[in-house]
């Protein structure tokens, strides 16, 4: 791997996956899931100040130049370049003043214009010179220093032309996009609707957290993380309660997630313990299933499928192995069928602050703590110790995701990994 090596995806030439046997890759598993997808079509109108956070669902070009108009970069006086005849000092009278929101003036001939920032800019001038190298007695400017033409003027389309490409379909609008929309006069944008997402939690032990425990029981902690994952702008998300390990009552809200979701997540039951239902209740459902033992750790069982119009996803149970895999798979799939055209979490290199050890046999997304930047500026990491797919504390800890090879046994200290950051 190196500085310049794409990071849009998990490579296999790194993470080592497809040398490890009986075990499916991470990108042959996105793989199989985006052979599942369908993308959303329907198209909303919102206006822009509704939309942010929204994918939008087509190109838009320029329609104006930007600027609209050739205006005044600071406060200052504009004048026109031949006026200035001779050797200096010049003195030119003011015949007026403009001000951002004013209409376009004349220059008359051998005067300036008191100019503010924004005001466009007269015809006849070809400069505008800052208030700062002139000086000002009664109406009359004196410079001693000839300007050059074009100076602090913005002239207009230098910023974007019109008909030029403004921005992409698939991208989520915030702050910047809504800013380059409003500045071209677009107050309402085309985007895709909300993508629906269902969450159903598996497992008889789960309880509601602030609900009192019986004994064996413990609180649903992957319902409030996923939740907290899709809780996005561009996700329509769909609460379920918990259900009971019972193959009955899953088959009932599995079908019945499946009628009101884009996609269906599921949590537990994808292993092959003698409580977990979910791949056969798809399969009961008439659903395509697509078990898989991966090769990540955490998160070695996942399944995909689609169950009647949805999308099914289902997670391992243990809460770090599930937001793992959701990180790593499940948020690409979900883009990738609301239509964005960057799916994923964003990736980069770190440098290991300590040196690690690691199993050989999956490639590993292990929690780590940022440290700050070295005097190259590179990104220092450590792993935490003692990482395991129950260990929900950890998360909390961790501003980021190392991805250890699968091949590793041993990476020492200053070694490139990949990053995932949180």
């Amino acid at each position: 791997m190196t500085l310049h090596q794409p990071l849009h995806r998990p490579d296999p030439a790194v993470c080592g996956c497809d040398d490890t046997p009986g075990l499916v890759p991470v990108d042959q598993a996105i793989a199989r899931g985006l052979a599942m997808v369908f993308p959303l079509r329907e198209v909303e109108m919102r206006a822009l100040a509704a939309a942010t956070g929204r994918v939008l669902a087509r190109d838009i070009t320029a329609p104006v130049a930007l600027p609209l108009f050739d205006n005044a970069a600071m406060d200052g006086y504009a004048l026109r370049r031949a006026d200035l005849a001779g050797q200096g000092p010049w003195h030119l009278p003011v015949a007026g003043r403009l001000r951002a929101g004013d209409p376009p003036a004349t220059l008359p001939d051998g005067a300036a214009l008191r100019i503010l920032t924004g005001a466009p800019v007269p015809t006849g001038a070809d400069v505008v010179i800052a208030q700062e190298q002139v000086t000002l007695s009664g109406a009359v400017i004196t410079l001693t220093d000839a300007p050059r033409r074009g100076q602090n003027i913005r002239r207009r389309g230098e910023d974007l032309a019109q008909g030029a490409p403004l921005l992409p379909s698939g991208c989520i609008l915030g702050a910047r996009e809504a800013a380059a929309l409003a500045g071209s006069g677009i107050g309402t944008v085309p985007v895709m609707r909300r993508l629906r997402v269902a969450l159903l939690c598996s497992g008889s032990e789960l309880v509601r957290p602030g609900a009192s425990l019986a004994p064996g029981q413990i609180w649903d902690a992957n319902h409030a993380m996923l939740a907290a994952a899709l809780d996005q702008p561009w996700i329509q998300p769909i609460a379920l309660p918990a259900c009971a390990d019972d193959a009955d009552v899953l088959c009932t809200a599995l079908e019945d997630a499946a009628t009101r979701a884009d996609i269906v997540i599921t949590t537990g039951g994808v292993s092959v313990g003698d409580e977990d239902h979910m791949a056969r209740v798809a399969a009961r459902l008439g659903g395509r299933v697509e078990a898989m033992k991966l090769a990540l750790k955490p998160g070695k069982p996942l399944a995909i499928g689609q169950v009647g119009p949805a999308l099914w996803l289902g997670l391992p149970g243990n809460p770090v192995a599930a937001f793992v895999t959701w990180q790593v798979i499940g948020q690409v799939l979900a883009g990738h069928m609301a239509g964005l055209a960057r799916t994923g979490p964003a990736k980069t290199l770190a440098a290991l602050a300590a040196p690690l050890r690691h199993n050989p046999g999956r490639c590993e997304y292990r929690p780590a703590r940022f440290l700050g930047h070295d005097a190259r500026g590179v990104l220092q990491v450590t792993c935490l110790e003692h990482a395991g797919a129950h260990r929900i504390a950890q998360l909390a800890q961790a501003d980021g995701l190392v991805m250890i090879p699968s091949e590793a046994d041993f990476m020492p200290r200053g070694a490139l990994v990949e990053l995932l950051s949180l």
